[in-house]
């Protein structure tokens, strides 16, 4: 009897652990999280809240649903190649298609940096009244330091501390305003243009879906080397990426969505419409009182520390693809993306003359790179060359070229409402 109550409570463990398994798989798309809560999408969004009010939390719903299904599709690459996006373009494709599209993608690393290290300049500035060129240069230089020196394990721990403060400082000033809620879901699942809008609309957009989140999705996936296991170890894997994936993305719209609640709660109902990060600060204050406004320059310190990472290490890995090789710090071509990413970054901040006004242009350069980068990932991860038997399904083809082409008509009318 004793041998029998042994082996059940074995069991019971073995199982208990097996629920718990899901768990170890969770923190690459932790990274990618960060990638879209990073600065440019603070402009993005409290530019939304406080200019359209709950009107453009649609975008943030769809986005974060393109979103998912792209980082989903991307995973499974790295999960069953081992090769990043940018490897497998340069493994599969004709340079003359894949080199025009992995330049571009690096340039739009280059605007995310941008973004990520003005952002941080800005929350050293409210913090410490530090100049915002030197707050930039101690954001990259710091940011190096971290890329050089740390293991991919190592950043993904920080980066998972850096999101969870960021969430629940946001969580935090939630509690502080008055959210109309049946407005909020209205906001969310019914879309509009509000007349001037395709500017912010696009800027969010290129804020949720950014490119280089698809290149660094693909390349921390494929460190793991799980395409030389066997045929089960990688079914588990792909399994358990949905659920890291869906959690994490999640977490961004949520966190996403409480900046434009925020915003439209505070700044559009006071008719106040926000034009710089540091004018938002500023006006939290008297509305919500001083912590509020020391914990939104605190968690946009933290957002463009840890997304700076990101952009980085994503600059890194697609100018490494070029190359045929994965991304490794102690690699000369890892080496030249990731100084490439930051300094380029770095030498245009100098001749901003509106910080927030390029926060938003950045993002909406993403959202103009973003069509190449996703039916270059398309095209592959359809290919049963590439991909054998875990080639995409007809239907998940049609779904992801739709996505595709929503981005590229979104596109054009943002050109449109330009000219």
């Amino acid at each position: 009897m004793k041998n029998l109550l042994k082996d059940l409570k074995r069991r019971d463990h073995k199982r208990y652990l097996g629920g718990l398994d899901v768990f170890r798989y969770i923190g690459p798309g932790l990274l990618v999280t960060v990638g879209f809560i990073d600065p440019g999408n603070w402009a993005s969004n409290f530019a939304a809240g406080s200019d359209y009010g709950y009107g453009l939390l649609w975008v943030v719903t769809l986005s974060t649903i393109m979103l998912i299904i792209l980082q989903h599709n991307v995973a499974h690459l790295g999960i069953v190649t081992g090769l990043c996006l940018s490897e497998a373009a340069n493994r599969y494709l004709p340079r003359w298609v894949s080199r025009p599209v992995l330049a571009t993608a690096v340039l739009a690393s280059v605007s995310t940096s941008l973004a990520e290290i003005l952002g941080g300049a800005i929350a050293l500035q409210m913090l410490f009244g530090i100049p915002v060129i030197w707050g930039a240069v101690l954001t990259a230089v710091f940011v190096g330091v971290m890329l050089f020196t740390n293991s991919y394990k190592k950043i993904e721990r920080a980066i998972i501390a850096f999101v969870s403060v960021i969430g629940l400082s946001f969580i935090y000033e939630l509690f502080l305003v008055d959210v109309d809620w049946p407005q909020a879901l209205r906001g969310w699942t019914v879309p509009s243009f509000p007349s001037g809008s395709m500017l912010v609309v696009m800027s969010v957009l290129g804020a949720v879906v950014m490119p280089h989140n698809l290149f660094l999705h693909s390349e921390v996936i494929q460190s793991h080397e799980y395409n030389k296991r066997d045929d089960v170890s990688i079914r588990r894997r792909l399994k358990y990426e949905l659920f890291d994936t869906l959690f994490s993305m999640i977490v961004g719209w949520a966190i996403n969505s409480a900046m434009i609640l925020l915003a439209a709660s505070t700044f559009f109902q006071q008719g106040v419409r926000v034009e710089e990060l540091q004018q938002a600060q500023s006006l939290l204050e008297p509305l919500l009182g001083n912590h509020a406004a020391v914990i939104f320059a605190l968690a946009l310190l933290l957002a463009g520390i840890s997304s700076t990472l990101t952009s980085g290490m994503a600059a890194g890995s697609i100018f490494a693809g070029i190359f045929g090789e994965s991304y490794n710090i102690k690699d000369s071509h890892s080496i030249v993306g990731v100084i490439l990413s930051l300094g380029v970054a770095l030498l245009l901040i100098v001749f901003i003359g509106d910080p927030f006004r390029g926060l938003l242009v950045s993002q909406m350069v993403l959202s103009i790179q973003l069509p190449f980068t996703v039916f270059l990932q398309v095209s592959l991860t359809s290919s049963r060359r590439v991909m054998g038997e875990y080639a995409n399904s007809r239907w998940s083809t049609f779904v992801l070229y739709a996505i595709a082409s929503v981005v590229t008509v979104l596109n054009i009318l943002l050109l449109v409402s330009a000219l």
